[in-house]
C-alpha cells in the first residue's frame, strides 16, 4: 500500500495570491503590520510564515505565541473571502484531474494531503478549485506543527489509525513542487516527486535526491508508475 502525499499550493493548484493577502490582511488587523512584501511564503506552515514575518520586524515568539489563534482565526476568515473574490485566479495545475482519478481507481494507493496550510485553509482552497476534499483519506497540516518535516510522521500516524495497519516510510510518497516538499519525509525513509509547476525549475528540484521529478503532472502514468514502483 502506497501512502501518496500532495502538496497543495504550486502543486495541486494556485490562487493568484489569496493566501499571502489574506495573511497580510490578518497581520495588519492583530500584529499592526505586515512585515517584508517580498518574503518567500512557498514551502513554508502558515504559523512559521507569520513566526518569520512578525520575528522581522521585531516581535518576540512570547508575543507572537499570544496572538498566533487569533491570527489564524482571522486568516481563514480573509482566506474564503479572497477566494470567493477571485474565483477566476484559481487555476488546477496540469494533469491533477487526471491523476487523482487514477490513483483512486488504485486500491494500492491511499491519497493523502501534507502541505503547509491549515487544515481549514487547505479545504477551502481545494474547494474553491472544485476538487473534493473528502477524497484525500489522510492529511497532515500546517496547524498540526509550524514545522513541516514533522508532517510526514503525522501523516503516516494518522493512515495507521485510519487503516488499522502500518505505511512503512519506503511506501510513503511526497509530492510538491518545493525542495521543502521534496526534503521533508527524509526522516521516515519517504520518497519524493518533484513537479515544476511552483518557483522553482526542474533543475533546482533534480538537486534534492526526489525520485523523479516532472515539468507539469500531466504525464499520468509515468507519475504513477513512479509511485507504485
Amino acid at each position: 500500500m502506497k501512502l501518496v502525499l500532495f502538496d497543495i499550493d504550486g502543486t495541486i493548484l494556485l490562487t493568484d495570491g489569496a493566501g499571502k493577502r489574506a495573511i497580510h490582511r490578518a497581520l495588519e488587523e492583530v500584529f499592526g503590520g505586515t512585515g517584508p512584501e517580498d518574503h518567500r511564503f512557498d514551502g513554508k506552515t502558515d504559523p512559521q510564515i507569520v513566526r518569520e514575518l512578525m520575528r522581522i520586524v521585531g516581535h518576540d515568539d512570547e508575543h507572537i505565541d499570544a496572538r498566533m489563534p487569533l491570527l489564524l482565526e482571522r486568516y481563514v476568515t480573509y482566506l474564503g473571502e479572497e477566494l470567493h473574490a477571485r474565483p477566476s485566479g484559481i487555476t488546477v495545475m496540469p494533469g491533477i484531474h487526471e491523476l487523482l482519478d487514477a490513483l483512486r481507481e488504485r486500491s494500492d494507493v491511499v491519497l493523502g494531503l501534507l502541505t503547509g496550510n491549515l487544515a481549514e485553509g487547505a479545504r477551502a482552497k481545494l474547494r474553491a478549485a472544485g476538487i473534493d476534499p473528502e477524497q484525500f483519506r489522510v492529511g497532515a497540516y500546517g496547524s498540526d506543527h509550524e514545522l513541516r518535516g514533522e508532517l510526514p510522521a503525522v501523516a503516516q500516524r494518522r493512515a495507521r489509525d485510519d487503516l488499522g495497519f502500518d505505511i512503512e516510510g519506503r511506501d510513503v510518497v511526497v509530492i510538491g513542487d518545493t525542495p521543502a516538499d521534496l526534503q521533508c519525509g527524509r526522516a521516515i525513509g519517504a520518497r519524493a516527486i518533484g513537479v515544476a509547476t511552483g518557483h522553482f525549475t526542474v533543475e533546482e528540484l533534480e538537486e534534492h535526491e526526489a525520485a523523479a521529478v516532472f515539468a507539469d503532472l500531466s504525464a499520468t502514468m509515468d507519475v504513477v508508475r513512479v509511485i507504485v514502483s
